[in-house]
């Protein structure tokens, strides 16, 4: 997952932020093209947005590494990735 520059997104009648990109490959038809599926999330991690994309073609052929995918699927939904995601933790309290 990654953490994205927050965009404003209409959603069941009011502006929610988005701020993170999930994506995994759903569908990999080796040398031809592969699907991603992806979720666009908020602060609480609740799913703001969501779809599928196909790569294919010369973007397909230059997949490589996971960073292309990532900055390619960023790309094509008119996001900034602005770094991963790192869960936060829950501090511990002793008495």
């Amino acid at each position: 997952m990654k953490e994205i520059q927050p965009i404003q997104m209409w959603l069941n009648g009011q502006f929610v932020e988005g701020v993170y990109l999930n994506a995994w490959a759903v569908n990999v038809t080796l040398g031809t093209s592969a699907v991603f599926a992806y979720n666009i999330l908020d602060a609480a991690q609740q799913r703001v947005a969501d779809g599928n994309l196909t790569m294919t073609g010369e973007a397909y052929a230059q997949w490589t590494i996971d960073s292309y995918a990532w900055d390619w699927i960023a790309t094509q939904l008119n996001l900034t990735i602005i770094g991963d995601y790192v869960p936060q933790e829950v501090a511990q309290v002793t008495e």
